[in-house]
């Protein structure tokens, strides 16, 4: 492999990325930060801009795609196997024939590597509502997994910039709306795989992931869900979650850490606007003074229901709006109220069916009142299915094992000769020597007379007569 340099003509530095805004109400700009550009300081080692005495080293078996803003001055270059340099308009390098008065005594500088910076890292990544809104700086808040581009995301990649990250995910491919890389936006799959596919795509993208354009934008006003949920294992393994002091720390969904602050539940109708929405808290409340210090975020989350508080059956869709205080929750306890007072006293006309909050400080409204609302469902769920199952039985459809009879008390303690099972009672077997006296042998004078008699039978039982002893001095019946 051999080192590419590159000069692509950029009209001008600052080109803008321009975009259709109609119909992309629910669908955000989601901006990649780092960067893999030479002016950057944060991209060498030595905290600064290699200067004309200065040695600049790029690591031999690195990848990756620089941009060069400006013409520079270096000592020497070592330069990697593979790679290229991305060069605005009159960008280069020379190398001085004396030493740079402005440089010091020169040093010898590493450019970072960028191999381990991840797509699925929701710290590196910026949201908006417009491009303008990136070009100001006005970012958004979101939950973790929504900090990361969703399926219906514009992802922009600065214009004057290059970059490298890793795509690799348990999926095979990362649907987005469109993708912008040095001012150049694609949503077209063909015309975006055939930029993957060259020597800057490859060196830009890698991972076992492909990222796909084209997805359709959100086209609900009530917001779509994000579909990051499946990723959220490898996007929380690069968050570290601090340690809170609040009373109750509470848990987003789709959140990785628990927050100090307030999660407010919102129940909409057919009327609700997300985008709207956003725009109505922002403009009444997070610009007073005493909400500035305040991050809040909306999105649109699933959440399951339960049978009985336990038993899932079904899910239902509900807006969660999180507040993020840095002290102990008062102050999001507060904005909480002043949003879920708002939303009952103009739902109507907001298309707002109901809204609770819980507060990290111990405050809430409306949770308990969910929860009898949801026993009682359940319980009426289970008298019905007790019922058509009553129903069932008495129609022959289903039937009742059939259980074995037990015996009657009266069986087991009186002396019938009704056995159990309707029989005659079993009193052993016949012995025909002993119980039937008409069965002896009849030998006359074997045993002197009368030996037909020597069988008794008695309430005792039945005993037989010893001939050897006379019968008249023993006596069997006492």
């Amino acid at each position: 492999m051999f080192w590419h340099k590159h000069a692509e003509m950029l009209k001008t530095s600052d080109t803008l990325l321009l975009f259709c805004l109609v119909g992309a109400g629910n669908a955000l700009y989601k901006q990649w930060i780092p960067d893999t550009n030479y002016e950057n300081k944060t991209n060498w080692d030595k905290g600064t801009i290699p200067c004309g005495n200065d040695i600049v080293h790029f690591t031999a078996q690195g990848e990756v795609s620089v941009f060069v803003e400006t013409m520079h001055a270096v000592q020497e270059m070592r330069l990697p196997v593979d790679g290229e340099f991305i060069l605005n308009s009159g960008a280069g390098f020379y190398v001085l024939a004396g030493k740079d008065p402005g440089c010091g005594a020169g040093v010898k500088t590493k450019f970072k590597d960028s191999e381990s910076l991840q797509w699925f890292n929701p710290l590196l990544w910026q949201a908006a509502v417009t491009v303008d809104d990136l070009q100001r700086g006005n970012f958004l808040f979101s939950v973790h997994e929504e900090s990361v581009p969703c399926r219906y995301d514009d992802v922009v990649f600065k214009a004057s910039s290059s970059f490298r990250v890793d795509t690799s995910s348990s999926q095979p491919s990362i649907p987005v709306k469109s993708v912008s890389v040095l001012g150049k936006m694609f949503d077209s799959i063909s015309e975006f795989t055939l930029y993957l596919h060259s020597r800057s795509g490859q060196l830009q993208f890698h991972g076992s992931s492909d990222v796909t354009v084209g997805n359709s934008g959100c086209e609900d006003p009530s917001g779509c869900d994000c579909g990051n949920s499946i990723n959220h294992q490898r996007i929380c393994a690069s968050v570290t979650c601090p340690s809170l002091s609040c009373k109750k720390p509470l848990l987003p969904s789709g959140h990785c850490c628990e927050v100090c602050g307030a999660i407010i539940t919102i129940r909409y109708g057919p009327g609700f606007n997300l985008q709207t929405y956003r725009q109505r808290i922002q403009h009444l409340f997070l610009i007073l003074p005493q909400y500035k210090s305040l991050q809040l975020g909306l999105s649109k989350v699933f959440k399951p229901q339960r049978l009985l508080g336990i038993v899932p059956f079904s899910s239902s869709a509900e807006i969660q709006v999180v507040i993020l205080d840095e002290e102990k929750g008062t102050q999001s306890e507060a904005l909480a109220r002043d949003i879920v007072k708002d939303a009952r006293s103009h739902g109507s006309s907001l298309g707002i069916a109901g809204a609770e909050f819980q507060a990290s400080s111990g405050g809430g409204s409306g949770s308990s009142a969910g929860t009898v609302v949801g026993a009682v469902f359940g319980v009426l769920i289970l008298v019905a299915v007790i019922a058509v199952v009553v129903v069932l039985i008495r129609k022959g459809v289903v039937r009742m094992p059939s259980m074995p009879s037990l015996p009657s008390l009266s069986n087991l303690n009186g002396h019938s000769d009704i056995g159990e099972l309707g029989g005659s009672l079993d009193h052993g077997f016949d012995n025909p020597m002993f119980d039937k006296p008409n069965m002896l042998p009849d030998v006359p004078g074997l045993y002197g007379t009368g030996t037909t008699n020597s069988i008794a039978l008695t309430r005792t039982g039945v005993h037989f007569v010893n001939p050897v002893y006379d019968e008249k001095e023993t006596d069997f019946s006492s």
